[in-house]
């Protein structure tokens, strides 16, 4: 596997417009093609322009295969039609270093430094398809995960390790980037975005909402009360639905009898299944439902049919509940692989872009060592501020009794 991450350039540029910078690397990924398998699905009615698909059940949208083939597509590939070679490798890059990033997080907890870490490894396509298709004035509803998403969106890396430091709770203004704090409660930023995006409709603004959530959400009551209110005020929201399969021991076929994207048409809008581990066809589809969304044309639900490779947090043994050959079968339809296969053969990056890049990967991973160790201590009455907008008395007392509970240890020590 390689290790691969993500460093702090103002990244907020959309896939398909804006050029990224050239260099990141992927450890042991040359002749990536050949590490492939490939699989077929049947075509499904439902799904617009689905073309070939890898993985059981209805076809996915996907516009690059397992081996790094490119797919053709008449729905969405007018999304991509204009994506140039360096747009590509800056996908790759995006996929690269938060992948490097995501490794030195679970380093990082692993050595003491972080309480608790939620690994994305697997799901980069996703993410980064999803994310460079949003606009500067799109706003974005994250859970825990979404530290791709978080790149794309300028948000430093570095920031997100501060909340599983336990030293803030956040390190970011999200009006600053339109990118939400992460959400632990399930499910429940759904309605956030959903409120947000009905807002953002009575307000004429022309931008549009994505809320990002997994297949163990989907089974939560706050999402199915997101799709009503979404579909009834027709809000201009995506919801960005990770389907790495497992929420956390739960495999998807306990949560429903049907495929997570077809839920959306019992609530009367699109839903789309799309090859997960294709940051082209994550790129597309998620443009196409964005701008329905902005036309007016209210919600979508976009199912990114994925793997999650690693543990669902570190505090999780997945052994205990997969089988090692399910893992080595979407390890062959690594995201990472898949593309570098496809700049290969295309001849859109040589050994100097991807040496570049390892080489931004290493100063990527000893920046986040280096920032994460010299994080002060928090405050520890910061707690009490911003509770109320005006201050409450029953506040004042907490932080009163919190004050001399503080000193006791103080006290403690000076008898001795």
């Amino acid at each position: 596997m390689t290790v691969e991450s993500t460093a702090a350039r103002k990244p907020r540029r959309s896939a398909g417009t804006t050029a990224a910078k050239s260099g990141a690397s992927t450890t042991g990924t040359k002749s990536a093609a050949s590490k492939r398998t490939s699989a077929a699905g049947k075509k499904s009615p439902g799904v617009p322009g689905a073309s070939g698909a890898s993985g059981p059940g209805p076809e996915l949208v996907q516009l690059l295969t397992p081996e790094g083939e490119r797919v053709k597509d008449a729905t969405y590939d007018p999304y991509v039609a204009d994506i140039t070679p360096e747009e590509l490798r800056g996908l790759y890059r995006d996929m690269v270093l938060t992948r490097r990033f995501d490794a030195e997080a679970t380093s990082l907890q692993r050595q003491g430094e972080l309480g608790l870490w939620a690994s994305l490894l697997g799901q980069e396509a996703a993410q980064i398809g999803s994310g460079r298709a949003t606009r500067e004035d799109d706003y974005v509803f994250p859970t825990y995960r979404e530290h791709g998403v978080a790149w794309c969106r300028g948000v430093d890396p570095t920031n997100l390790l501060g909340m599983f430091r336990g030293v803030n709770n956040g390190g970011w203004d999200p009006n600053s980037n339109n990118f939400h704090l992460y959400t632990i409660v399930i499910g429940s930023q759904t309605l956030h975005a959903t409120g947000y995006a009905m807002g953002v409709a009575k307000d004429g603004a022309d931008s549009a909402v994505i809320a990002y959530f997994g297949d163990g959400a989907s089974s939560q009551g706050d999402v199915a009360e997101s799709f009503t209110f979404s579909a009834v005020y027709n809000a201009p929201v995506v919801f960005f639905c990770q389907n790495n399969q497992w929420a956390i021991s739960e495999p998807t076929e306990k949560q429903t009898r049907v495929p997570l994207y077809q839920r959306a048409q019992g609530y009367g809008f699109p839903g789309v299944r799309v090859d997960g581990n294709d940051v082209i066809a994550c790129l597309a589809v998620t443009k196409w439902a964005l701008e329905r969304a902005r036309r007016g044309e209210g919600p979508t639900l976009v199912e990114a049919y994925t793997y999650r490779m690693g543990a669902h947090t570190t505090s999780d043994d997945p052994t205990k509940y997969r089988a090692d050959e399910e893992r080595e079968s979407w390890e062959a339809k690594d995201p990472i692989l898949r593309l570098r296969a496809y700049l290969e053969a295309s001849n859109h990056a040589d050994e100097g872009f991807f040496a570049e890049l390892e080489a931004e990967s290493e100063a990527l991973g000893k920046r986040v060592r280096e920032v994460v160790r010299a994080m002060p201590d928090p405050d520890h009455f910061a707690i009490f501020e911003n509770v109320y907008a005006d201050g409450h008395a029953l506040v004042d007392e907490e932080r009163a009794q919190f004050a001399a509970y503080q000193a006791s240890f103080a006290d403690e020590g000076e008898g001795k």
